[in-house]
């Protein structure tokens, strides 16, 4: 008789011997299957006599989902990512280490799963990020959107003026874009909505130690938008997750999963609140301190002055290259 399968010590084993990558629940389920296939049909068996391999597997899923919580609880060094669908791995480092090794580049056995076209053979960092963020807005949002270097800023206030005054990437949303010609030049010529204005946040990694903080930063950089982003390649926990939806809740900021491997595999995962009017008087203090800033209005400009706007316009390959 099969012995009975210990479910929470034999993900801890399998995540722990395979320290540096990280697995979904089905993905762990279709191992136990494979290597205990005697103890999962018992398992299974106290649910339903005859269940085949894929409602086994598939049932292991669900357990293993309803028990993510204690397994944390006996086994700390479980960590779950916020992202759907979930992602189960083995870490003994503390929430802020993980920023802190996110931020200085992917480890070896992280990289090995960064197969985006844009990802080379050495380590990512943030600025990897924004080209496939904007790829994504593109064929997501139809939003132009542009880098924003901080490095550019006059720094006229001194060394902490301008301390979360830049977002990392901004946007324009033709509102007006499958409208019919006599129909924009209408709007043109005699209405001033023609846009949104859009502003973004990235980071590599959110958790538990910087969540709020990377909030506060999003919210602070884009008090002047319309719509107001978060975004990141990791998010992890479920704390974080319920953390970032109360902040929204109260402030309005949007947040973004960024997929390096497949950035049109994005989502949107809190949409942001839209605010009315634009905040010109801190587009204004942004595009005198910030000459990327200034060019992004004088895009802006350009677009209500001809009504059109194009990718080559904005610096961005052609959505049908």
């Amino acid at each position: 008789m099969a012995r009975q399968l210990m479910l929470r010590e034999t993900v801890f084993n399998y995540l722990k011997n395979n320290a540096g990558s990280k697995f979904t629940a089905q993905q762990i389920a279709k191992w136990m299957l494979e290597a205990y296939p005697a103890e999962c049909v018992q398992r299974g068996r106290r649910y339903e006599w005859n269940l085949d391999d894929a409602a086994l597997v598939q049932h292991l899923v669900i357990v293993i989902g309803r028990n993510r919580h204690k397994i944390q609880k006996i086994y700390p060094q479980i960590k779950i990512t916020a992202d759907r669908p979930r992602k189960y791995y083995y870490s003994t480092q503390s929430d802020e280490e993980e920023v802190a090794q996110a931020e200085a580049g992917l480890s070896a056995a992280g990289l090995a799963h960064a197969s985006a076209p844009q990802v080379s053979s050495r380590q990512l960092c943030e600025n990897d990020l924004y080209p496939m963020l904007m790829q994504y807005l593109r064929d997501e949002f139809s939003v132009f959107s542009m880098r924003i270097d901080e490095k550019k800023s006059s720094n006229s206030r001194g060394p902490k003026g301008n301390h979360w005054l830049h977002p990392d990437v901004v946007g324009m949303e033709d509102l007006g874009a499958d409208w019919d010609r006599e129909v924009r030049d209408c709007v043109h010529e005699y209405f001033d909505k023609r846009t949104s204005l859009w502003s973004f946040e990235v980071k590599l990694l959110l958790n538990g130690s910087n969540a709020r903080e990377c909030f506060f930063q999003a919210l602070s950089n884009s008090s002047w938008a319309n719509f107001a982003y978060l975004v990141a390649r990791d998010i992890e926990g479920t704390e974080t997750m319920k953390e970032l939806r109360l902040l929204s809740a109260a402030h309005g900021i949007g947040l973004i999963r960024l997929d390096v491997e497949n950035p049109s595999e994005s989502e949107v995962l809190i949409p942001a609140r839209e605010r009315a009017a634009v905040d010109w008087d801190m587009v204004n203090r942004l595009a005198k301190e910030n000459r990327d800033f200034k060019g992004f209005v004088k895009r802006i400009r350009r677009f209500y002055q001809t009504g059109e706007t194009t990718a080559a316009d904005w610096g961005l390959p052609d959505v049908d290259d």
